[in-house]
This record gives structure tokens, sequence and C-alpha cells, in this order.
């Protein structure tokens, strides 16, 4: 189990450095000459034709709607190999999700449209947090590596959940009965022990239009699709683990990059420092920045005391509280979830200062805490 989850956790790291750097040249284009090429690109219509059957969007919602369902099957097969081995941490997971909605909402409660940003700063970006963890060599014990891994990954499935609960448009029945019947489709394929990684991607295609169709979020037809994929044959990894393994770079060296190069473009044109204290911002901010923190400590201290969890080995407290400030880092699945919640970023995409902001402050507080109080100790690989 060790060598898998240190390949991953490499992995990971890696792909979070390259995340930091799309992420600053779309703020570097998006506040230069080349801005309007920026915005040209990202409106670029693309359009795909199959006999009478054709789709047309903008390049944007490509990447957002297509390129990040790929990233949510890979979600889905670490969901489901978590689900299966048991180290999920959930009870910290759950403080770390309702606490920065509080505190979203404590600041936005009184205006209806901008509550509907009450889930940006709910769940952690793996790739970038762990990004920030690579900055500290092989000092961080891989048990700190491997909860922060299962916290963010948790975190993941209750954006999922919350994404098909609260942020879908007016649903469409005969889209999703064909989507009904492509599910049962890929049940039975699981059930007949079909392996063939082709025969589950071709209905997964189809059951990604059906459900863009339908009015829920396209994105989800990837979590669906990997709870079919069979993930053990026998004792031994099958089908699943394998296209986990193959999709792994692909993710984290192509689609989360893309995605932040195209959604972390915010244009600081016309904002002062006044405009990060509007409720909005603020509230993102906060949340991600302060209630990450006090969720993730405050639900580990409440195990502790009721003697529900202990401690990871080699693990010490002022260490847990930098892995909890690092789960403040939101950035790609915020501003997924931003998205969703302001499609037509209003106040200029305020809500998307707020999700930099809030991100940049988690991992550069995380960091030092972390870099404080790790030492010079090298971790054994």
């Amino acid at each position: 189990m060790l060598k898998p989850l240190q390949d991953f956790l490499r992995m990971e790291s890696a792909g979070g450095l390259l995340l930091m750097a799309a992420a600053g040249v779309a703020l570097l284009v998006a506040n230069s000459p080349l801005a309007g090429l920026y915005t040209t690109l990202l409106e670029m219509p693309v359009s795909f034709q199959f006999g009478i059957a054709w789709l047309s969007k903008p390049l944007l919602l490509w990447i957002n709607d297509g390129l990040m369902a790929v990233f949510f099957l890979l979600v889905g097969l670490e969901l489901k190999r978590e689900l299966l081995d048991g180290h999920l941490s959930a009870i910290a997971a759950v403080g770390g999700m309702v606490a920065p909605a509080m505190v979203y909402a404590s600041l936005n409660h009184a205006d209806p449209e901008s509550m509907r940003g009450w889930a940006i700063p709910v769940a952690t970006d793996i790739a970038f947090a762990l990004g920030v963890l690579s900055l500290l060599g092989n000092r961080v014990p891989t048990a700190l590596k491997a909860l922060l891994l299962s916290l963010a990954i948790f975190d993941d499935l209750g954006a999922v959940i919350v994404i098909a609960l609260f942020y879908t448009d007016s649903l469409s029945t005969p889209s999703l009965l064909v989507a009904a019947t492509l599910i049962a489709a890929l049940f039975a394929l699981n059930r007949a022990g079909v392996t063939r990684p082709a025969a589950y991607v071709l209905l997964g295609i189809a059951l990604w239009v059906a459900v863009l169709k339908s009015g829920v979020h396209a994105t989800l037809a990837g979590v669906v699709l990997a709870m079919f994929i069979p993930l053990r044959k026998g004792g031994a990894p099958s089908t699943g683990s394998h296209l986990e393994h193959s999709l792994h770079p692909w993710v984290a060296f192509g689609v989360l990059p893309l995605f932040a190069f195209a959604n972390a473009g915010v244009s600081l044109q016309g904002l002062s420092p006044g405009n990060i204290l509007e409720d909005i911002p603020l509230g993102i901010t906060l949340g991600l920045f302060v209630g990450k923190q006090l969720g993730v400590m405050g639900s580990i201290w409440l195990a502790m005391r009721l003697r529900v969890a202990t401690l990871p080995a080699d693990v010490r407290w002022p260490q847990l509280y930098g892995m909890a400030l690092l789960t403040g880092v939101g950035f790609t699945m915020s501003l997924f979830v931003a998205s969703l919640a302001f499609p037509a970023t209003p106040g200029g995409g305020l809500d998307r200062l707020g999700v930099l902001l809030g991100s940049l402050l988690s991992g550069a507080a995380g960091y030092l805490v972390l870099r404080l109080t790790l030492g010079g100790a090298r971790q054994a690989t």
C-alpha cells in the first residue's frame, strides 16, 4: 500500500506545482494587453456533429463541462478505492465542509443571490495542497500526507453531492430516462464481470451527453461511471485500478492546469483593495482561510476527546494544524463551484478573487507552519 501511495503523492505534488504556474500565467495574461485575446479564445465556439445530433459550446464550457468530467471520473475512482480500503477521514472532512459554509453564510445570509455561493469554500484542491507540501521535501511524514489526501478526497465527495443537489438547471425527463437506461447498462456490465475499459468508456460518453442534456451538471457522469468500473478482480487490482493509474498524468498535467488557465484569469482592472471586503469575496476568503482550519481542527479535537480516533503515527498537533490550514486551498474545486454558483461572474469575478486570495493565504500559512514545526528531520522513502 505504501509504494502506490508514495507514487500518487509524487504525481499530485508535481501536478500541483504546474497548477500554480498555470494559474499565475492566467492572472498575468488577464491583466496584460493579451486580455482580449484570452477572452476571445475562451469564448470561441467549438462544435461537434454526429448525423443529426450536434453539440456547440464555447471553449470554456468544453473545458468546464467536458474535460472536468475526466477529472471527476478520476475522483470517482479514488473515492471508490478509499471507500473500499476504509481510509477516509470522515469526521475531520465533515467539519471542514460545514464550518466554511457557515462562515460564508454568516456574511451573505441576507442576500439570496449571494447565498448561491455558500458551497464555494467547502472543497480542498488535492493537487494544489500536495504541491505546497512538496515544497517541504521528504521531511513531511507520509501519514500526514495520507491524512490530507483522504480529507481532500472526501471533500470532493461532498462537493459532488452539493453540485448534484443544489446546482442543477431545469430538468429534462426524457434525457434523465436515457441516463437511467445507460446507468442500468453499466450496472449490467459490472455484474457480468466485463473488464474491458472500452465498453465502459463508450457507455460513459453516451451518459455524459444524456446528463448534459438533462439539466444535471455533466461532470457528474464521470463519478457515476467510476462507481461501475470494477476496481478489483479477486484480490488483485483490476480495470478501475489500471484506469486510475493511466488517468493520473493526463489529469494532473493536462486537465487541471488547463482548467486553471481557463478559470483563474481574474481581471483586476477597476478593482481596489476595498473590494475584497465585499460580502461574497470576504465570505469565500474567510470560509477557506478561517472556516476550513476551524472545522478540521475542531472535528479532530472532538474525535480525540470522544476517543473515536487517534492521531496518525509520527504526527504532532502543530503539524496537524499546518495540514488543516492547507485544506483551505480550495482552488480548482472552489473555482468550479463558483462557475456554477455565479455563471455570469457578477461584480467582475469577485467570487474568483475570493477563491484565489483564500487559497493563497491558506497555502502560505500552512507552508510556514509546517516549515517551522517539521524542522530538519527527513522522512524515509
